[in-house]
């Protein structure tokens, strides 16, 4: 059994990035061996969580993946860890639009059987805190609130006025943290900077969060709230397996490839399928590649912002998310590698882009020279799109069959015009109806993030396409 706390707030902005991230590097720095999480579709906080912890940081999506794996993956991330740290999404009760508690960070809670810390801000309030956190702490009695975590306290009689209003709530202060600028973490248009934009700032604030929380919080009862969580029934996932969810109206299905399911990893030869990595292309969950490995395809990265070339023998491309409109001199001007991915797809070879993928195969972003694969400019918005997806395949690709349902994720500030090709990616049914996506040849390019831990068939079938096998 691995003891686990949950850090929540009751919203956003109230600091429990960084008193996750804090726990996690001060618990590792004791020599536990620490696994982090993260509720919902995040990908920066993950790489966070990792600087701190030395483990890939692995997320918890409940709308993506189903609620039956929650607990799976969970232990699939902790196994072998003598702590699990998992920092929540948004305020600790929402989650997905008009779904009630999906996909919060309360569900979450409950079905990992994890005690909550709840983190907050008390920068403008004194007794008035006793209030909120009984309200949080009553609102859900399935949801267990083990502790608070005082954030931005101003002063010593600030401090003394907030504890003396909590004792009345029988919910134990477990840390008090002053404004501190060294554990600030810069952010941009769509959240924090990614570590791998900043990878040397990064370690001294993770440090700096490491040595606030050591001396603001009790990390003996914090460990002992974590060890206080009964027992997790749950058979650790393998991504080896396809799991079958039928009934469960909640779980995405995805048809199985004609060949019956992920073929035997480690068949000769294997596909070596190439991702994107590197400053531009931050944006990737750890299963992925272990899917794709467990389907038989060689992984190898690659960084599109200083490589001139793909890997040699590269059969098949994954391009995740990012930020190349950060980056978008750079990447126009390795022209090299945007003429070896267009040769690529010319060739049909599989090509699974998302979000940033998506405009690194466009024509131009804010009008730079891109890869050229599709008929299609992206530019910078105002505006931000931001939602759960329920999508459904349009057209045959190398991800799915038509009429494969799947749930993803938007978040970007750009727009492609057009916004689907002849042939689209998929259809959205919320929260408006619209096809957008582009398939060409072998290429599939959606704004949609997917977790694919959610449809393991994925990966099947797009390793089968690489290898040259028949896909239904």
């Amino acid at each position: 059994m691995v003891a686990r706390l949950v850090i929540a707030a009751p919203s956003s902005g109230a600091g429990k990035t960084t008193v996750a991230t804090g726990l996690m590097a001060a618990f590792a720095g004791r020599g536990l061996a620490v696994s982090p999480h993260k509720v919902g579709p995040d990908y920066i906080d993950p790489g966070y969580h990792a600087l701190a912890t030395g483990r890939p940081g692995r997320n918890l999506d409940a709308y993506m993946c189903g609620t039956g794996l929650i607990a799976p993956l969970f232990a699939h991330g902790a196994r072998g860890c003598d702590l699990a740290v998992v920092e929540g999404v948004m305020g600790l009760y929402d989650g997905a639009a008009d779904q009630g508690e999906l996909a919060s960070t309360a569900q979450v809670s409950k079905l990992l059987r994890a005690p909550v810390v709840l983190v907050v801000d008390a920068s403008s309030q004194s007794r008035s805190v006793a209030a909120l956190v009984h309200g949080f702490a009553s609102w859900d009695p399935e949801v267990r609130i083990g502790g608070v975590i005082l954030n931005k306290v101003a002063t010593d009689r600030h401090e003394h006025l907030l504890r003396e209003a909590l004792g009345e709530s029988g919910v134990p202060v477990l840390g008090v943290l002053r404004r501190a600028p060294a554990v600030a973490t810069p952010s941009r248009h769509l959240g924090l900077v990614p570590v791998a934009e900043r990878q040397a700032a990064a370690v001294s604030a993770v440090a700096a969060q490491a040595e606030q929380v050591r001396a603001g919080c009790d990390l003996e009862a914090l460990l002992a709230l974590a060890r206080s969580a009964p027992e997790l029934h749950a058979e650790p996932w393998v991504p080896e397996v396809v799991g079958s969810r039928a009934g469960d109206p909640g779980e995405p299905v995805l048809a199985r490839t004609a060949s019956g399911g992920i073929p035997v990893a480690g068949r000769a030869p294997a596909p070596r399928v190439a991702v994107a990595g590197g400053a531009a292309f931050t944006f990737s969950y750890a299963e992925h590649a272990e899917l794709l490995t467990a389907a038989g395809a060689e992984v190898v990265t690659f960084d599109p912002l200083r490589d001139v070339s793909l890997p040699e023998g590269t059969g098949g491309l994954v391009i995740g998310g990012g930020f190349p409109e950060v980056y978008g001199a750079e990447l126009s001007a390795n022209e090299p590698l945007r003429k070896a991915v267009a040769e690529l797809a010319r060739a049909g070879a599989p090509i699974a882009a998302e979000c940033a993928g998506l405009l690194y195969l466009a024509r131009s972003l804010d009008g730079r020279p891109m890869c050229g694969v599709l008929d299609a400019d992206a530019r910078m918005s105002e505006r931000l799109t931001l939602g759960y997806r329920d999508a459904v395949a349009v057209s045959d690709s190398v991800l799915a069959p038509t009429g494969a349902r799947m749930r993803g994720h938007e978040f970007h500030r750009t727009v492609i015009e057009p916004g689907a090709g002849a042939q689209a990616a998929w259809g959205l049914r919320q929260p408006e109806r619209r096809v957008e996506g582009f398939v060409q040849g072998g290429v599939h390019a959606s704004y949609v993030h997917t977790h694919w831990a959610g449809a393991p068939d994925v990966a099947a079938r797009f390793v089968e396409r690489c290898a040259g096998g028949p896909v239904a």
